[in-house]
């Protein structure tokens, strides 16, 4: 029982009713080691130190009596949510530091608050451009245009996209590495300034490849060889699709005058694609990343002579890197 009472005194007391006490104690003329004694068997064990004890019985002797904590220099650690909630609203990149000039507390004690509020310091994801108003509006009517003029997805079924794409000979993957304490695991170098490369040309749809070329060194697409290009596709596709919904992005040479005429000709409906926007374009942000992930760390030296073609699978095959992609060239080495 005497032990549930000392135990209630002691969750009870005070700091300042301590040092009452110490003080009383003081004026007795007890010592700082016979006071916690007396203090501690009536108010609870533990409830005070003999090194506390002392600090109280030196201010007294030096002539301080003052029982309260005196203010301390230094930034305070509360600050105002609200005006931090503000302040990360207006400017969501304003540093720690920044925050706690602007709030004059340490930037230590923004951070606790920041997690507190559940956010976190990272990166915005890189964007290809800077859209004006003027290009962010185009990207809202193209899509506006797609959703009101096909009210279902039978469509897709007869969408042809394609693209180009720089392959390089040696592909350098940089990736993560189980390392022990001291070790700098396996270097990955840069490429090089001008890699040796080639021209990739490709056009798909929901049931794979259709067609795809490799330029020769040396040439690159114009107006005119995309023209011819576009015919080639148009061989494949002869007798397979009664209806062509084109999709291509607004490089020179698909915009061209003699390319829209040529898309004319061939009938096919030209589907709208915005500037800038390679989200919008399943060739870059489906096709070349798959065929990326399945060129990384793959070297070669010499241009490829092999006839093997893309994999002419179903949409859902073509979502792993390894079926999307294909040998553009091989080691003349391996084949010795």
């Amino acid at each position: 029982m005497d032990m549930d009472v000392d135990l209630e005194l002691e969750m009870k007391i005070s700091r300042r009713e301590l040092r009452v006490l110490l003080l009383h104690e003081f004026r007795l003329g007890h010592k700082a080691t016979e006071a916690t004694s007396n203090i501690c068997s009536t108010m609870g064990k533990d409830v005070l130190s003999i090194r506390t004890a002392q600090h109280w019985f030196h201010r007294f002797k030096n002539g301080n009596f003052e029982l309260d904590d005196l203010s301390r220099s230094g930034r305070p650690s509360q600050v105002d949510i609200d005006l931090l909630k503000q302040l990360i609203e207006e400017d969501p990149r304003m540093t720690s530091r920044c925050l706690a000039e602007r709030l004059r507390c340490s930037h230590t004690t923004v951070e606790t608050h920041l997690h507190e509020l559940g956010k976190t310091w990272k990166y915005g994801v890189w964007i290809p451009h800077d859209l004006s108003p003027h290009q962010l509006q185009h990207r809202v009517d193209a899509c506006m245009e797609l959703m009101t003029s096909h009210r279902n997805y039978q469509w897709l079924r007869n969408l042809v996209t394609g693209d180009e794409k720089w392959v390089l000979y040696v592909n350098h993957t940089r990736k993560r590495q189980w390392l022990g304490a001291g070790q700098t695991g396996v270097a990955t170098p840069n490429n090089d300034l001008y890699p040796n490369k080639i021209m990739l040309s490709v056009w798909w749809g929901v049931e794979g490849i259709i067609h795809w070329e490799i330029l020769p060194a040396g040439c690159t697409i114009t107006a005119d060889l995309y023209c011819q290009q576009l015919d080639r596709v148009a061989a494949k596709l002869k007798g397979k699709q009664d209806r062509i919904y084109f999709l291509h992005d607004n490089a020179r040479p698909h915009i061209a005058k003699s390319t829209r005429e040529k898309l004319l000709k061939l009938g096919w409906v030209t589907v709208p694609h915005p500037p800038y926007s390679p989200d919008l374009a399943p060739t870059d942000y489906h096709l070349f990343r798959s065929l990326s992930n399945y060129l990384g760390e793959k070297k070669s030296t010499k241009r490829t002579t092999s006839k093997r073609t893309w994999p002419t699978s179903s949409p859902k095959s073509l979502k792993t890197s390894t079926n999307a992609g294909f040998f553009l060239y091989q080691d003349v080495g391996n084949k010795s």
